[in-house]
């Protein structure tokens, strides 16, 4: 059970960041993650001692990388780790599930291991804790088609009638998570006001991408 569903106001002012180019995280989905890097390893040591809680976002492109840090979007999707395993080879196998996006008001100073952190603001998305609306907000017809488009042109094979029975909701979200778009467009994924707007967008770009170069590409 989720514990911040019923108190929103729990949800931790201070968290720590993962800046991950395409590690798009959403609201009810899972993200599993390969962690190998020290400051990454760090972070996820320090995150399961304190509730589990790490805030995934993007970095953003029209920014250059300073001293090896990226400078990130500023919407984001926390989400609590959900599993763990530790490799032979010393790497942290986990999966995120997303909670709730929240806005980085400000960079704080790394901690002692090199993990940053940020405050958060969730004020404007408090309805990300809430359950996925009821019945279709997406219209099926519309996405399969482009879907369909997009999996020829980049010559994928698909279980059609496995697509056919899953939720339209849990559909969009991971084909926003899976399919290779850019961090600009994943951000945009990302920061759609609603399910039904964030899959309008999804249509969108499915289409545009199938007449465009990313055709020959594979999902991610």
């Amino acid at each position: 059970m989720d514990p911040f569903r019923s108190r929103p106001e729990a949800l931790p002012a201070v968290i720590p960041i993962f800046p991950l180019q395409g590690g798009l995280l959403l609201p009810g989905a899972r993200l599993p993650l390969n962690i190998f890097e020290p400051r990454f390893l760090a972070m996820v040591e320090e995150a399961l001692g304190q509730g589990r809680l790490i805030g995934m976002v993007l970095p953003d492109p029209a920014y250059p990388r300073v001293e090896g840090r990226s400078t990130p979007y500023r919407t984001g999707c926390l989400g609590r780790i959900a599993s763990f395993a530790e490799t032979e080879d010393g790497r942290y196998l986990i999966t995120l599930r997303g909670l709730n996006r929240f806005d980085l008001l400000e960079e704080l100073p790394e901690t002692p291991r090199g993990v940053r952190r940020v405050k958060a603001d969730y004020a404007p998305y408090h309805a990300d804790l809430e359950d996925a609306p009821a019945g279709e907000v997406v219209d099926r017809e519309a996405l399969l088609a482009a879907l369909r488009s997009y999996f020829r042109a980049l010559n994928i094979e698909a279980d059609w009638e496995a697509i056919r029975n899953t939720d339209a909701a849990k559909l969009v979200t991971s084909l926003c998570m899976m399919c290779p778009f850019g961090d600009a467009e994943k951000q945009a994924l990302l920061t759609a006001p609603d399910h039904a707007a964030r899959a309008g967008l999804l249509i969108s770009l499915l289409r545009i991408e199938s007449a465009g170069p990313v055709a020959g590409k594979a999902p991610s």
